[in-house]
């Protein structure tokens, strides 16, 4: 059975709950996160991983408003098929751009020969995502402009726009709706 690590960290935002196997992260959670440390049950605290120094070394780089890398560290998310396609996607979108999940669903019909995919089932990709920040689902709104759609609270999201220096005059927080 693998075993599963944990340590935590302070950020702009909040504590951060990391979690790796030995080698890979796993997770990066906001405390109080919808689905916090979901797809991991037992977990050993450890702060002397190697992953948990590149992450944290990464996340500080990213909070100074640098942009480092998603591939600089070994990523392991626990899903499906379908959310591992959805992550794979989300870590494409550049730094300061978004992306809607009508686009995202788009890219993945067509990589399956059909018509549509549901925005809806991406949408339920995107909020199951375990590695925050790192695999920036922060970056996906409506297509309307709205902010909806964020595990880690809106207000969180709104920061993370900002840090990565997105105009936010097109986007609105709307007044009922999921993860607010």
């Amino acid at each position: 059975m693998e075993k599963y690590y944990k340590t935590e960290c302070n950020s702009p935002i909040g504590k951060l709950t990391l979690c790796a196997t030995k080698d890979a992260l796993i997770g990066v959670w906001i405390e109080g996160q919808k689905y916090f440390c979901d797809t991991v049950s037992e977990t050993i605290e450890n702060d002397d991983l190697k992953i948990f120094d590149e992450t944290k070394k990464w996340l500080h780089e990213y909070f100074k408003g640098n942009k480092p890398k998603i591939n600089d560290l070994k990523l392991a998310p626990i899903g499906n098929e379908f959310r591992q396609r959805v992550w794979k996607i989300l870590c494409e979108i550049p730094y300061g751009e978004t992306i809607t999940y009508g686009e995202i669903a788009g890219i993945i019909a067509k990589e399956k020969g059909i018509k549509r995919m549901s925005a809806q089932a991406v949408g339920g990709a995107v909020g199951w995502n375990p590695i925050c920040i790192i695999i920036p689902c922060h970056r996906v709104v409506g297509t309307n402009g709205s902010l909806t759609g964020y595990g880690g609270g809106i207000k969180n999201k709104v920061e993370l726009l900002k840090l990565e220096g997105i105009d936010m005059n097109k986007y609105f927080i709307p007044k009922s709706g999921t993860a607010l």
